[in-house]
């Protein structure tokens, strides 16, 4: 049986983390994906072995490593790959749990600019006006400046939660274990992001073809209420829009981008 590595994908949407995926998935030693459940599956079973749950006696720290160490397991267990990236928002607020389960692991965090997300989604929902995103709190009928402030939400956003938790982490004790990559760098100069990348991972190099990309997840776009939320374009390359945001809105958020200037003092996170 192979022994599987673990690393993860997390940081902001919109940011690439689908097109990373994909150029990773032509390496046959990795396997990686949009959005997995597994998160779902350990924020469900830590409750019920600890304190709150009539059952927490019958679990010691060991028995509860082992479980979630299952889960993680279990999920992958039809894959073959040597190396499992699995996806979520959430791992960067859950670094802890990450490093207990996994001393070994990364987290590899996209990001790019706030206006650039919040025009991105925006993007998406005007192209699908008879839809109601789901997963992103928006509802039918608001306006720009309402859509933004409930995406930006620290607690409930789809961007302001995802903000927060790579926030935390980029300032938190396990900053080290970031992998931190801009959008634009990998779109722009895809060779040298995954170069970087493959260094930061200690995994050899791979020759990606850049200019045949595959990946969509149609029903999946579909069930959230934005089609295309997926859908990459087969060829890497950097590709610019005119603003949508008003100007109010993008100077709100301009400078949201903490990670273009603060560093963390001692071992932070590797920014490729």
């Amino acid at each position: 049986m192979i022994q599987k590595r673990f690393h993860f994908i997390s940081g902001l949407p919109r940011s690439g983390s689908t097109l990373l995926s994909a150029i990773l998935n032509q390496n046959p030693r990795f396997h990686a994906g949009v959005t997995s459940p597994v998160w779902s599956l350990v924020s469900a079973a830590l409750p019920k072995m600890g304190g709150s749950s009539e059952f927490a006696s019958f679990f010691d720290t060991d028995r509860r490593r082992a479980i979630l160490r299952g889960l993680f397991e279990s999920y992958y267990s039809d894959r073959q790959e040597a190396v499992i990236l699995d996806t979520n928002r959430t791992w960067t607020s859950r670094l802890p749990l990450l490093m207990d389960l996994y001393p070994e692991m990364r987290c590899i965090c996209l990001v790019r600019s706030i206006p650039e997300i919040l025009e991105s989604f925006d993007r998406i929902i005007r192209r699908n006006p008879l839809q109601v995103p789901r997963g992103t709190g928006v509802g039918a009928g608001q306006t720009i400046y309402s859509r933004v402030e409930t995406m930006m939400n620290s607690e409930s956003g789809v961007v302001g939660l995802a903000w927060s938790s790579l926030r935390d982490a980029w300032f938190g004790d396990h900053a080290s274990r970031l992998i931190v990559i801009s959008y634009s760098r990998l779109t722009s100069d895809p060779a040298g992001t995954m170069k970087g990348l493959y260094d930061a991972l200690g995994e050899m190099p791979f020759v990606h073809d850049f200019d045949h990309i595959a990946y969509a997840q149609d029903e999946y776009d579909v069930s959230l209420g934005m089609p295309g939320l997926h859908t990459i374009r087969p060829k890497v390359s950097a590709k610019s829009h005119a603003p949508t945001l008003p100007p109010d809105l993008i100077g709100r958020y301009a400078e949201a981008n903490f990670w273009d200037r603060h560093r963390t003092t001692g071992a932070g996170p590797v920014v490729i």
